[in-house]
């Protein structure tokens, strides 16, 4: 199998580790200690989203800590070894990415107005949230239109 990868391909593996950070700080240390979260600006507070919010925000961080998380690890392991098994791993784990972006993002509008619900910050959120999604999106297509896919390989 070639061992050289394409520049699609490094800003994946590259994408994916920003994301895997941010998804081990935001997401899993939010069932830990959701308020350090909220310091360190990657939750919202519960004055701001209720504590439906919060909940809503825990469920998504368990969820993906569970079933996010290690598709990223072996996503990413598989990639760098260039392994078929890795395209596979990458491939859901980039349509999970494509997808929470837009949930999150139509949760706050939809609860825009609810009683006690005073989140604010829906123009930087939908910027970032709207980007993670393309760049999942482009992440899936890249992974399933790669020509080593259809060989067998990964080399792009």
């Amino acid at each position: 199998m070639q061992r050289n990868r394409s520049a699609g391909l490094w800003f994946l593996i590259c994408f994916s580790i920003f994301m895997l950070v941010m998804l081990l700080l935001g997401q899993t240390m939010a069932l830990i200690d959701y308020d350090f979260t909220v310091r360190l600006g990657l939750q919202e507070s519960v004055e701001a989203v209720t504590p439906i919010g919060v909940a809503l925000n825990k469920g998504f961080g368990a969820a993906d800590t569970i079933i996010y998380v290690p598709l990223l690890i072996l996503g990413l392991w598989g990639l760098i070894r260039q392994k078929p098994w890795g395209v596979a791993m990458m491939t859901a784990a980039m349509g999970v990415t494509a997808y929470w972006p837009l949930a999150c993002l139509f949760f706050l509008f939809f609860a825009k107005g609810a009683p006690g619900f005073l989140f604010t910050g829906y123009v930087p959120y939908t910027i970032l949230l709207t980007g993670i999604s393309i760049c999942g999106i482009v992440g899936f297509v890249l992974l399933c239109c790669m020509d080593g896919l259809q060989r067998g390989g990964i080399d792009g």
